[in-house]
């Protein structure tokens, strides 16, 4: 893959999103709604925190280095979930959050 390439990690996400809501829609009768995504990206960004503890030898955790890798990883997945559901680009989102902040420092 080559990493570069937002355009086709957006595609991939949301068709794995898709799988996702399949899923729910089979165990629970309808998808999950934004909020359940927002609080479930919120749970993962909740476990980097103890991931970033366990690599700073602040909290033990079994095999946190692999699980730090995968969390990071799911953490960008929601970031463009989330921001598809709610309508923003979030290439576009990205941009201008970092002309903003660079120009900060100009």
């Amino acid at each position: 893959m080559d990493q570069n390439n937002l355009d086709e990690i957006i595609k991939r996400s949301l068709a794995i999103r898709e799988k996702y809501h399949e899923l729910e829609r089979q165990h629970n009768g309808t998808e999950w709604t934004l909020e359940e995504d927002a609080l479930a990206y919120l749970t993962d960004a909740g476990l980097v925190g103890r991931d970033i503890m366990s690599h700073q030898k602040r909290w033990l955790k079994k095999d946190s280095a692999a699980e730090l890798e995968h969390k990071l990883g799911e953490n960008i997945w929601w970031l463009i979930v989330l921001a598809d559901r709610t309508g923003i680009d979030i290439k576009v989102a990205l941009e201008q959050f970092l002309t903003k902040t660079e120009n900060l420092f100009k």
